[in-house]
């Protein structure tokens, strides 16, 4: 009988670095469950279930969700995923919530991709979207044949809250502000593993890599399927 050992990782990385693309490509790579805060949070909202209807009523209310309650809504997940090998986003984002992380799992590793800021910012800010169809254009690598137009219907485009240079920059140093602690949580645990690159096509293959050498007996790692 062949025993599976489980694989138990977390991904961060600021917003814009790439961080949903490489989840998803270690997901069909390795057969790892994907579980995203963000993901769990609106689902938990939307079936209006107990903890859900509490995490509302602070966001409502402009207030910061606990990390007490934050803890014990992805926690509470995590026990449906008590027999694979997961990859859990935007989870932990403060260091009592990765000490809660901590006594309830054992974690294999921490990826962390490093993306310069500079190039996040530009990579965001170069976002326009059409409101209607929902349809993005970046002005760098995939411009409207019009510029400021949609493609299709001609109608302006815009540009969302997230993506102006203003909110882009508090977004960034937010990140930086609450993550840093973090990130030096995991480094002197020693799970660290920190992928620098501009690009995520050049991040990708040394994530990759590492997570063959962390995974050998994976098949489809084996196979090499990127």
């Amino acid at each position: 009988m062949v025993v599976r050992v489980l694989f138990r990782a977390v991904i961060m990385g600021p917003p814009g670095s790439g961080k949903g693309t490489v989840s998803d490509r270690i997901v069909k790579s390795f057969g790892l469950k994907h579980l995203s805060s963000g993901d769990v949070l609106r689902a938990n909202m939307k079936s209006q279930s107990e903890i859900g209807l509490l995490v509302k009523s602070y966001i409502d209310q402009g207030q910061l969700v606990p990390d007490d309650v934050i803890s014990r809504l992805i926690l509470g997940d995590l026990k449906h995923l008590e027999n694979c090998s997961w990859l859990l986003d935007g989870f932990p984002r403060t260091v009592t919530q990765a000490e809660s992380l901590h006594q309830a799992y054992h974690i294999d590793t921490v990826i962390n991709l490093d993306v310069p800021f500079e190039t996040i910012k530009e990579r965001l800010t170069s976002r326009w979207v059409h409101p209607a169809s929902g349809r993005v254009y970046n002005t760098n690598f995939n411009p409207p044949k019009i510029p400021g137009l949609d493609n299709i219907t001609g109608e302006p485009l815009v540009q969302r809250n997230d993506d102006k240079p203003e909110t882009v920059t508090k977004r960034l140093k937010a990140y930086e502000t609450q993550t840093k602690p973090v990130l030096e949580y995991y480094r002197k645990k020693g799970i660290l593993e920190t992928f620098t690159g501009t690009e995520t096509n050049r991040i990708w293959p040394q994530v990759h890599a590492f997570l063959c050498s962390r995974i050998p007996d994976d098949p489809k790692a084996a196979a090499g399927k990127v």
